[in-house]
């Protein structure tokens, strides 16, 4: 969930020039409205958390989950344009820089109000809340503190393959044979045939976002090419299969119908309007603006769903259920606005330069690097 965009240079490293790319901030915001009203307007009530119901709003918030689909498409194109050219240690001091600082903050702030004001809904012991700020509290199986963690896992295994990547040397070819070689081993493991363990490394409920992501990546450096495409068209041969059974289980844990066709139509269109912004058909759309909302985007889906659930429990019974909502989104964008103004931001440059002097910028093994 990066929002910087290095620029691109010349004709044979991308197709356009420019910076940073407005437009995938927007579907940011976009992604992250969508997560944060299927949490108040579907989850919230359909999972006990509240007794407010949305019954006319809720049938499409339920489909705001699939923002998260967008977010690893967007991670896999930005993280791997971010760390074209860079050396392993700076690619890891970026990822820990952009990562961290708002989590530990959003985790201490969570498991606070939770201890204080969930009446035991949703609660957090020290040993748990230790392990949640280390953001592998997955790997031991311990409960996040808050259910959107989750993705945050799916993205450090991701940031550990492009790692590898910037340790042999990012190149055209080397991340080609690699697209493939994922790609290829996500359908071997989902015939069964590989232990479940691969599974930690190949990430095959969400790969095919982050290979087709890579790939629009590489169209947007190089221009449109036919193994690009063809990996993005298989990844989303992929990717429908496998969202429409993560719907038919997330209908069965809320006990409600999550319809198959709105799924299948969200998922295409996700990757239609990729495809569009790396082949710079969206240039118009971008406004420098979207950038400042953009950067609330991580911190805002950090912080917004247990903390929104206990207020709707605490104050719901008391205050009309359509201001409260809007009253928490708008409370809750302002506690992110928070977390990067005073904690990202002052905080990024003082944590890079202490990272500087115990991670070395080791260089690819490579001599030369050529695409």
């Amino acid at each position: 969930m990066e929002p910087q965009m290095p620029p691109a240079h010349a004709r044979t490293e991308a197709p356009r020039k420019g910076g940073r790319l407005y437009e995938i901030d927007l579907l940011r915001i976009l992604a992250a409205v969508s997560v944060m009203a299927y949490h108040y307007l579907f989850s919230a009530g359909a999972g006990g958390h509240t007794t407010m119901h949305f019954p006319h709003a809720d049938v499409v918030a339920r489909y705001g989950y699939l923002g998260v689909d967008l977010f690893f498409m967007i991670s896999g194109f930005v993280v791997l344009l971010s760390a074209w050219n860079r050396k392993p240690g700076s690619f890891v001091i970026s990822r820990i820089v952009r990562l961290y600082p708002a989590y530990w903050v959003a985790v201490t702030l969570t498991a606070v109000v939770s201890v204080l004001f969930s009446q035991g809904k949703f609660p957090v012991s020290l040993g748990q809340y230790v392990a949640n700020l280390t953001m592998f509290n997955s790997l031991p199986n311990i409960e996040n503190v808050d259910v959107v963690y989750w993705t945050l896992w799916a993205e450090l295994r991701f940031y550990a393959l492009i790692l590898i990547l910037t340790l042999i040397g990012i190149t055209r070819r080397r991340v080609t044979i690699f697209l493939w070689g994922w790609l290829a081993a996500t359908f071997v493991f989902e015939t069964g045939i590989l232990p479940h363990a691969t599974d930690l490394v190949l990430n095959t409920q969400f790969s095919h976002y982050f290979i087709a992501g890579m790939a629009l990546c590489m169209i947007y450096r190089y221009g449109p090419n036919w193994q690009s495409f063809l990996i993005i068209a298989v990844s989303m041969g992929n990717a429908i299969p496998r969202a429409v059974g993560f719907a038919d289980r997330v209908g069965n844990r809320y006990q409600t119908d999550i319809h198959r066709a709105p799924v299948v139509a969200i998922i295409v269109a996700i990757f239609v309007v990729m495809v569009l912004v790396a082949l710079g058909k969206t240039q118009g759309l971008g406004r420098p603006w979207f950038a400042v909302l953009g950067a609330l985007t991580y911190p805002l889906y950090l912080i917004h769903a247990h903390i929104g659930f206990i207020i709707f429990e605490r104050v719901g019974p008391h205050v009309n259920a359509i201001i409260l909502v809007i009253a928490t989104m708008l409370l809750m964008t302002a506690v992110a606005a928070a977390l990067h103004y005073l904690i990202e931001k002052p905080l990024a440059p003082r944590l890079k330069r202490l990272l500087q002097r115990f991670i070395p910028d080791t260089p690819p093994t490579h001599a030369k690097t050529r695409s």
